[in-house]
């Protein structure tokens, strides 16, 4: 297997130039675009409808460049958006193509990258999810389904080289709590916006019990979205209206894999930790002690990143106002916060931070990853 990265800035969510130029000049070929994952200018929340505008542009682009029906690039493209670009950091996708490598017979020839784990990805969808399925342990159970056969189809053996997991799946509308209450089915939330956090505690408690991080046993109804003791370090998840089904984009390292990137992940301990994010970086080998110099910062293909704040308010002892502003969301403060710190690291304000962690790291920390190329 072998993966492509490539990262497109976006002037608006319907821009599609920079991918044209990518596929006019042969550098991307349709045929082998599978994923997508990135930032809209809306607000994030459950009426951002930035994300399903930018899921339609390209669907309307790879249709037209593919020959196939809009459907059918539903079913082939998984497409991953979050709203909220506030502060420094800047609209854009990062493309994922993948290419199978060519069968050869046994040979004593070394195996691709003389056996040295590279960029290895999987993808899987989840059945669509009844409104009364968002937020409770259904949810966890088909996500942690889907997780195991990302797993397998990335073809790595060991969870522990699993450092990304991406999963984004559907929150409550106004549609569709009034079909549950057409049904006189019971939801977990009447609140639209509420029902980000107990859609995001399921999406990743599911992928914590794939991966052995949690004990299945231990999760039921009424752990989502309160034991917070009970987490993934590598999920990253987010919800929106747009999806009815979860979609999940699973990246670690593989020996058999032969992309020319690596992948590393670690937890920031709050928004303003920067020695994480050199950390992460140096750990997928790339060097520096300040901000990157040029050379580096070009081999820096992508950062994922959630953002959040400690349940307290609080950064190193001191108050923060961002869950007691009643004109922005918290979440919002604390993207804007944590994207210009990585920036101020990389160099590129062209970053993949989320808000809301509940069951990704213990509270208040944030997890994230970083794609290199070697």
């Amino acid at each position: 297997m072998k993966i492509g990265v490539y990262k497109v800035g976006m002037a608006s969510p319907s821009d599609m130039s920079e991918v044209i130029k990518l596929l006019d000049s042969g550098e991307v070929d349709a045929e082998d675009i599978v994923a997508l994952i990135g930032k809209t200018e809306g607000n994030g929340g459950a009426n951002d409808f930035t994300r399903a505008f930018a899921t339609l542009s390209f669907q309307l682009l790879l249709a037209e460049r593919l020959k196939l029906p809009l459907a059918e690039i539903t079913k082939r493209i998984c497409f991953v958006w979050s709203g909220g670009t506030e502060g420094v950091l800047s609209p854009h996708a990062t493309l994922f193509t993948r290419k199978a490598q060519p069968s050869t017979k046994p040979s004593p020839k070394p195996s691709p990258n003389n056996g040295q784990p590279r960029l290895a990805m999987g993808i899987a969808m989840t059945r669509d999810l009844l409104p009364e399925e968002v937020g409770t342990l259904a949810q966890v159970n088909v996500v942690a389904d889907a997780v195991r056969a990302a797993l397998a189809q990335a073809g790595i053996s060991n969870p522990a080289d699993v450092h990304y997991v991406q999963v984004k799946g559907p929150l409550l509308t106004p549609v569709s709590i009034a079909d549950a209450d057409k049904r006189g089915a019971q939801l977990v939330t009447r609140d639209p916006n509420g029902s980000k956090s107990y859609a995001r505690s399921a999406m990743a408690l599911g992928v914590a019990v794939a991966l052995g991080e949690v004990d299945a046993a231990a999760v039921d109804g009424a752990a989502i979205a309160r034991r917070m003791d009970l987490f993934s370090s590598v999920a990253s998840t987010s919800a929106g209206g747009e999806l009815t089904n979860c979609e999940i984009l699973l990246f670690g390292n593989s020996p058999s894999a032969s992309s020319d990137f690596v992948i590393s992940h670690g937890v920031l301990r709050d928004a303003i930790d920067a020695a994480t994010v050199r950390q992460v970086l140096q750990t997928a080998g790339i060097s520096g002690d300040g901000a990157l110099d040029e050379a580096m910062a070009a081999r820096v293909a992508a950062v994922f990143a959630k953002s959040d704040i400690s349940p307290t308010g609080r950064i190193r002892g001191w108050r923060t106002t961002m869950l007691s502003d009643a004109d922005i969301n918290y979440e919002r403060h604390s993207r804007a916060a944590v994207g210009a710190v990585i920036a101020s690291v990389t160099g590129n304000p062209a970053i993949f931070v989320s808000g809301g962690t509940e069951h990704q790291c213990p509270p208040g920390q944030m997890p994230i990853a970083a794609i290199v190329r070697v």
